[in-house]
């Protein structure tokens, strides 16, 4: 396949609202895996939408967007690695690619999974930031709006 027609390829399309609730989906699923507790507090989701720019640079005007979620939960410190652990057997179990992996008091975060899914292309990670907190993110590929004709680059 060309780079023209990987360039052009019909990108996914869901709405800025439906984004951010499959993302809210996938953040409640794994704190519920880790036994977290979203604390409305500490878990002010951060919605952050950028837009779309190609291998090279491209910018697309159709209105395509990434979304990059993230929520914090309380846990206390001694059940980070466990609960990240079992983040990452969760994603491993649904088909997810682990990017990356660690339970290592030395370092900062001490406890941390990243990974993708091979086919819909989005990012999840779980991590610890505080004593008590995990950080659960969500990041979503290019997304298209439905109803939008898709630009062509």
């Amino acid at each position: 396949m060309s780079d023209k027609k990987e360039a052009n390829a019909p990108l996914p399309r869901m709405s800025r609202e439906k984004a951010e609730q499959w993302a809210k989906h996938w953040t409640d699923s794994m704190a519920r895996t880790a036994k977290a507790t979203l604390d409305p507090k500490t878990a002010k989701p951060t919605a952050d939408y950028s837009n779309c720019t190609g291998r090279n640079g491209e910018s697309a005007t159709d209105g395509r967007f990434k979304l990059h979620y993230s929520v914090r939960a309380t846990l206390p410190r001694a059940q980070h690695a466990q609960a990240v652990r079992a983040i990452r057997d969760t994603l491993k179990d649904q088909g997810f690619k682990i990017q990356g992996y660690r339970s290592d008091p030395s370092k900062d975060p001490a406890n941390l999974v990243d990974a993708t899914h091979p086919e819909e292309h989005h990012f999840v990670s779980a991590g610890d930031v505080a004593e008590n907190l995990l950080v659960l993110i969500v990041a979503t590929p290019c997304l298209l709006p439905p109803g939008v004709d898709q630009q062509q680059l």
